[in-house]
């Protein structure tokens, strides 16, 4: 089963929070991404990127190196603003699923569609 979907808000808060720290651009996330177990290709990331930036969370810019031009994306006043608001509501939500140690019997057994 894929369950790629349930990631994707995690996916735009990981790209957020790097862009808040520094500016980023896109293989470097994926690159970023795939560290944490994440294989997304330029054609799903890039979508991500764009919507964040329609919604006024990062701003791009292009940024020349030698012969090569790369879109930089740097998070905005709002996009700074939002990931604070979720790392609080990301925190709260997490202790919820953690609080049981559900995943240690997930751990053992395993997840009850695995059985």
């Amino acid at each position: 089963m894929n369950d790629r979907y349930l990631y994707a808000g995690l996916i735009r808060l990981h790209v957020l929070h790097h862009a808040v720290k520094e500016p980023v651009y896109g293989l470097a996330m994926i690159e970023e991404l795939g560290r944490h177990g994440y294989k997304l290709s330029a054609g799903t990331l890039y979508p991500i990127l764009h919507g964040l930036e329609d919604r006024g969370y990062l701003a791009s810019t292009e940024e020349r190196a030698g012969s090569t031009v790369r879109r930089v994306y740097r998070a905005t006043t709002a996009g700074a603003t939002a990931l604070t608001a979720a790392k609080l509501k990301v925190r709260e939500l997490f202790g919820e699923l953690f609080e049981d140690g559900l995943e240690t019997e997930f751990q053992a057994k395993g997840a009850p569609g695995d059985r």
